[in-house]
């Protein structure tokens, strides 16, 4: 016979008992602790409640992260959102996956080793024998429209690329098949904020190029911290000698010019994503060494230190277990402006010439695009109001995490 009983509060008489809510009255099996012991790991400290709470508060802020989180997740889908090729499709009895497989042209009748699916031929053939489902945005950042019918001017010759908006433009279009005019009409196939001066699609591009700058702005972030937080807590924690060599050498490091450097490579290697992550890396740890190392050094000394230090516990355990947390609060206010910073400088370089290799779809580029193209002021103002929006998101998210953090605020 079963003699087990569940656990219950022993009350004592006259003691009010504990509200059955709050104790844990059934166990998820033999030997295992309350579901309430598993949730407790999740929940935040008090400390943390409260300065989510003043984050919140900020409402500017609070709703710039969450719209730059919409945007990015969108972005890592570009695939989906923006493609030259079909998301799914069934061609003869056969369901296909144009987005994650190459398939040859010989599977639709042709012979080359890559299939168009822009092709009128390719288009006649699937709709002919199935269906497709394409993209909301039929191009990819690197499709050029082949059923551009061109804008004619005042005179009436037909302009070429780049080309115009259908919403921005009055002009009439230049004479071309029906099929070709039928194709360009159809909504997932018109150009909405116009196309490059080769004749690339702007908003393919721009959700593209708004991935790769949040990426590497990203990577470039974390990495720089976490190379620059360990590098500011060896200086301030250990301080005298290993804090005076690595004093000097920051002055030197950080007095070597970054764009020279930057020149000087791309002139012996192509630059590429990893490349260019890989230079800036080299001097943009910095910036949080000042930071870092001035917190180590006010709370070395602190007697939650000392007595760590008489239990006996290691350097490395009291440096990223107790002075560390400390330590973050002001470091963690500087991550959004240096986000911002690092998308800048990719951008920056990239409207120079000296980032992402040729073809690549990118903000500065896109805006190097608009500057060479004034008579097109649809390709720079659309780059500027793409960079200026994601920086202006980034600068409230920072300015909420600032007062979040804000001690005068979290203990008033």
């Amino acid at each position: 016979m079963d003699t087990r009983v569940e656990d219950k509060p022993i009350v004592a008489p006259g003691d009010p008992a504990e509200p059955a809510a709050l104790v844990p009255t059934r166990q998820i099996g033999r030997g295992l602790p309350p579901i309430r012991t598993y949730l407790a790991g999740f929940s935040l400290s008090p400390l943390n409640r409260r300065r989510w709470r003043n984050f919140k508060a900020n409402r500017r802020g609070y709703w710039s992260l969450w719209i730059f989180l919409a945007l990015f997740v969108l972005s890592l889908f570009a695939e989906v959102i923006a493609n030259d090729k079909p998301i799914i499709a069934r061609y003869k009895g056969e369901f296909l996956f144009p987005v994650l497989v190459d398939y040859p042209e010989s599977k639709f009748g042709g012979f080359l080793a890559v299939t168009d699916y822009k092709d009128p031929v390719i288009l006649d053939e699937m709709q002919e024998h199935g269906w497709a489902i394409w993209p909301p945005i039929s191009y990819s950042y690197r499709s050029i429209n082949k059923d551009y019918p061109r804008v004619k001017n005042s005179a009436g010759q037909c302009l070429g690329f780049p080309g115009p908006p259908p919403w921005a433009t009055r002009a009439d279009l230049c004479d071309a098949p029906a099929a070709q005019l039928a194709r360009y009409s159809s909504i997932g196939n018109r150009n909405w904020l116009g196309t490059d001066d080769q004749g690339r699609d702007v908003l393919a591009r721009l959700i593209y190029g708004f991935r790769i700058s949040v990426l590497f702005g990203l990577l470039l972030t974390i990495l720089s911290s976490i190379i620059g937080v360990t590098a500011g807590a060896m200086q301030g924690y250990f301080g005298g000698r290993v804090d005076l060599v690595f004093q000097r050498f920051l002055e030197i490091w950080s007095s070597i010019p970054s764009l020279f450097v930057l020149i000087i490579i791309s002139s012996v290697l192509v630059p590429g994503f990893w490349t260019l992550l890989g230079v800036l890396l080299l001097f943009h740890w910095v910036y949080l060494v000042g930071v870092v190392r001035a917190e180590f050094l006010r709370g070395r000394n602190f007697e939650y230190i000392m007595a760590a230090r008489a239990l006996g516990l290691s350097n490395l355990k009291i440096m990223f277990k107790h002075l560390l947390p400390n330590a973050m609060v002001a470091t963690l206010t500087f991550v959004p402006f240096k986000l911002s910073g690092s998308i800048t400088a990719l951008t920056a370089l990239d409207f120079l010439g000296l980032g992402l290799p040729p073809g690549s779809p990118s903000l500065g580029e896109l805006l190097a695009q608009g500057k060479a193209n004034l008579q097109a002021p649809w390709l720079g103002l659309t780059a500027f109001m793409s960079i200026a929006g994601l920086l202006s998101l980034l600068i409230f998210v920072g300015e909420g995490v600032r007062d979040a953090l804000d001690p005068r605020k979290t203990f008033k």
